[in-house]
């Protein structure tokens, strides 16, 4: 028993002297090799924001898809039909009560009409659209649901207006182009600054951000974390910084670094404020001393009906809004708004909101908007 015992502490003590010559022999190779030993190499991920020990700056809006292919607008608007196929707003229900009709009585029109004033379409395009499909009906012999349905789309089509150039207007000579984001607070105007820079950057487009909401805590660093995200420069201020004046830096940081589009993220402010809104008109005006502005696009919640008719008025008066972007139009929206905001201001929608996700903004087509609640 002495004997095995002396055997294996002999052996024990082999490997003990062989892993010492080996982490000897592995020491000498890295000061061989510069002191590192370069297998053991990984690459440094930067870290997300909001991963952990990088603090945050904003909650991360939901299920952003990747950055690196945004989702086809085709898609978008294929997303957009299903929820408002999916949806109990007014227009769509109004629309499904007109077509499941056998016949088109003087009670039938007016629940009709009356539907179509409640989902916001106003007065003047409600009494518009029911008379041309009386008219069209009546002279066409049109009883069957299905015929009246192929009638009733041509005639909202002709409504939402499709020969509107509801093109996003970047041409600036000299540039860069300048793309102002104005609304109330809540519409998601940050947010969709960060949706349509993904867009240009995706298209070839060179962006810069500029924070100019200075005054609600924290707007600049959540521009900010979407900028770093999509992977263009922002430009902000301190806090309670003139708006103008970081709006000025970015844009004449933009025209000398030879960028394309400058993007304008906005305060939001009470239409109602008259010292507010003038300061919105001071930015504009600032801003034009170095180029001129190329687009306004105000930012409306669909689902705030006449009030957010109230606003998109006094936006335009103040800085000559020169499209809409609608956000919430999906199934709590009252669909009309679309048609109301066109008449009202004679601007485009250009944009739709369909989420907080970096791919929730779909360029708006009449026809699409009008299939998905004919779908309802």
């Amino acid at each position: 028993m002495d004997v095995i015992f002396y055997y294996i502490l002999g052996g024990i003590a082999l490997a003990l002297v062989a892993a010492v010559l080996i982490v000897v022999a592995s020491r000498r190779r890295r000061e061989a090799g510069g002191g590192e030993d370069t297998a053991a190499v990984v690459p440094v991920v930067p870290a997300e924001p909001g991963a952990e020990g990088e603090p945050e700056a904003e909650p991360e809006p939901e299920a952003a898809p990747g950055l690196d292919t945004p989702e086809p607008p085709a898609s978008r608007l294929t997303r957009l039909r299903r929820r408002l196929a999916s949806s109990n707003n007014a227009l769509a229900r109004g629309l499904a009560g007109l077509l499941s009709s056998n016949k088109f009585s003087d009670e039938t029109w007016e629940e009709f009409e009356t539907t179509l004033i409640a989902s916001d379409l106003g007065v003047g395009p409600t009494t518009e659209l029911v008379a041309a499909l009386k008219s069209r009906l009546a002279v066409e012999g049109v009883s069957d649901p299905a015929q009246a349905r192929s009638v009733l789309r041509e005639e909202l089509i002709k409504l939402v207006d499709p020969s509107l150039d509801r093109a996003l207007n970047l041409v600036a000579d000299p540039g860069p182009a300048v793309v102002m984001m104005v609304g109330v607070n809540g519409t998601g105007k940050t947010t969709t600054v960060a949706k349509l820079a993904r867009e240009l950057v995706a298209s070839g487009q060179s962006v810069t951000l500029a924070a100019a909401d200075t005054f609600r805590a924290a707007a600049a660093d959540q521009l900010t974390t979407w900028g770093n995200r999509i992977g263009v420069e922002t430009v902000r201020g301190s806090e309670g910084a003139d708006p103008a004046s970081v709006a000025f830096d970015a844009v004449k940081a933009g025209k000398e670094q030879g960028v394309d589009v400058v993007l304008v993220d906005t305060a939001g402010r009470l239409h109602n404020k008259a010292n507010l809104m003038d300061e919105l008109g001071k930015v504009k005006r600032v801003i034009e001393k170095i180029v001129p502005v190329s687009e306004i696009l105000l930012v409306l919640d669909a689902t705030t009906g006449q009030n957010g008719l109230v606003q998109a008025r006094v936006f335009s008066e103040v800085v000559d809004v020169t499209g809409i972007v609608l956000t919430k139009l999906d199934g709590s929206a009252k669909g009309g708004i679309v048609v109301a905001v066109q008449k009202q201001l004679g601007v485009p929608v250009k944009f739709i909101g369909l989420g907080e996700g970096m791919d929730d903004l779909a360029p708006f087509d009449a026809a699409q908007f009008v299939d998905g609640l004919l779908d309802a």
